[in-house]
């Protein structure tokens, strides 16, 4: 297939972006990476009449940290957080873990986080880290600047609260503190297809008890979940020296947290090779494993703080 005829324009500044955008005239895309766009143009789901590539617009192609947040350009792309020492502390490793999940290569290499949030697929890994961390995601549009929390903005596949005439600026997550460890596990079918499941989780430990959690649910729902009741049912929790292996005894609090998070928190749609139950089953595994990581994560940075110190 072939797609359909579109005019392209390719932007220099934000405001050209946004004054190409909100020509109501007619359809617009952006294009950054194309890592779903070009895809969904190559098999006619979307015909846009015009694409606005913001490739060479330089104020978007920064990085930084900016007080306790990470503030991520709309043009960085999802190869640089395969090291963990793009980003300070645990959320580097977290991102790490997550990115090498992200289809290979060549396509990681082009695609975006923002484009990730554009596209908001319920498989995206950044989104359900994204809601999870409590993420926020600056657009602007025609009617100026604004900026909508990731609680707010993924309203089921591909269905934002982002405006069409409105682009994604940058996405900020907030950094996490020392004494969190971080995990991410992902399910797939093959290498080369979307995870049929993929948990993230952040836990803040404070002499053996859990103190916060964050799990993130990948293709859980119709939209990426944050896994609250699960996350409520580990507050206190006294972790206790961790399993050696990845089966968790059943009255673990890991394990309680996995048949939570697929009982009450997710809202699985049933898809080939993967029906309602099976994803439960796989989703309460997955938290319980994840969970475990992310407790080993934390006691191994504790560990080497105090070699450090001592």
């Amino acid at each position: 297939m072939k797609p359909a005829p579109f005019d392209y324009v390719v932007p220099r500044t934000v405001c050209e972006a946004v004054e190409a955008l909100g020509d109501t005239g007619r359809k617009a895309q952006v294009i950054a990476g194309g890592q779903s766009l070009i895809l969904e143009m190559h098999l006619l789901r979307i015909g846009p009449e015009l694409l606005v590539d913001i490739n060479r617009i330089p104020e978007l192609d920064r990085m930084s940290v900016e007080g306790d947040e990470l503030r991520v350009g709309a043009l960085i792309r999802h190869a640089t957080f395969e090291s963990a020492d793009a980003v300070p502390g645990p959320l580097g490793a977290l991102l790490s873990r997550a990115v090498v999940n992200i289809a290979h290569s060549p396509i990681r290499s082009r695609g975006t986080m923002a484009g990730s949030f554009a596209y908001a697929h319920p498989a995206s890994e950044w989104c359900a880290i994204g809601v999870a961390l409590d993420a926020a995601v600056e657009v602007i549009g025609p009617g100026g600047a604004r900026e909508i929390a990731a609680r707010d903005y993924f309203l089921g596949p591909n269905h934002t609260a982002r405006r069409p005439q409105e682009l994604i600026t940058a996405v900020r997550l907030p950094l996490l503190g020392e004494n969190t460890g971080v995990g991410f596990i992902e399910h797939r079918r093959t290498h080369f297809t979307f995870a049929q499941v993929a948990v993230a989780a952040a836990l803040t430990v404070n002499d053996g008890v859990i103190s916060a959690a964050r799990i993130g649910l990948v293709n859980s729902a119709d939209r990426p979940v944050r896994a609250r009741n699960a996350e409520w049912s580990l507050l206190g929790a006294d972790i206790g020296p961790l399993p050696s292996g990845p089966r968790l005894p059943d009255d673990h609090p890991f394990a309680r947290a996995g048949r939570v998070a697929a009982r009450e928190d997710a809202a699985p749609v049933a898809e080939p090779y993967a029906d309602v139950d099976y994803k439960r089953q796989a989703i309460a595994v997955l938290v319980g494993r994840t969970l475990l990581e992310a407790a080993a994560d934390q006691r191994a940075r504790l560990a080497a703080r105090e070699g450090h110190h001592g």
